[in-house]
């Protein structure tokens, strides 16, 4: 998922290479929360003078359901902040440690379902591919991938193999999320 960024200088200059830095760190964001909505991200330099070098400025305010996660702190004076990178830095790892906390908090107020395992066996491969069609045994066909099929079992799968699966639904149709070679009765364990 591509998470929109809207990306603020203030008192500096914009500057790409700082920019795509941080197009990169807030692409990073997606791992520890699938839901952001967007990313807003201003970088400055406040109009106070200092003795030594200036210090940068970084404020997030990452959308989420349920509100916003906003980082920064007025009047950091961590000198490491002279450096734009550093600061950039510094505030996405508040950003994730964040995130990490409000989908901690939003996992115990949300119900999660283990998955409903189906049983199946292998309809058909594509030649030359590595993908083919599974069919359940209430009669649906359904496509899998090799990078769907666990423990690395793709190539132990025959027309004919009985696996477990759990479906999802894609853009094309009905596709195994998890695939699990055998027919054990139970495959989580």
């Amino acid at each position: 998922m591509t998470i929109p960024v809207l990306i603020t200088f203030r008192n500096m200059a914009p500057s790409s290479t700082l920019e795509a830095r941080i197009r990169e760190k807030a692409s990073l964001l997606a791992r520890f929360e699938h839901d952001i909505q967007r990313c807003h991200v201003t970088v400055e330099i406040p109009h106070r003078h200092h003795r030594q070098g200036q210090l940068y400025r970084v404020r997030l305010v990452i959308t989420v359901p349920g509100g916003d996660i906003v980082v920064g702190r007025e009047g950091s004076q961590d000198h490491a902040h002279e450096d734009a990178y550093v600061a950039v830095r510094d505030a996405f790892d508040a950003a994730i440690r964040q995130l990490e906390d409000h989908v901690r908090i939003r996992g115990t107020q949300v119900k999660h379902h283990e998955p409903l395992w189906l049983e199946g066996h292998v309809a058909r491969f594509v030649a030359e591919a590595d993908h083919g069609f599974i069919t359940t045994h209430d009669g649906r066909e359904v496509y899998f991938h090799r990078h769907s099929v666990a423990d690395d079992g793709f190539d132990r799968l025959r027309v004919g193999s009985p696996v477990h699966l759990v479906v999802s639904e894609g853009v094309n149709g009905s596709q195994a999320s998890i695939v699990r070679v055998g027919g054990k009765s139970d495959p989580s364990s």
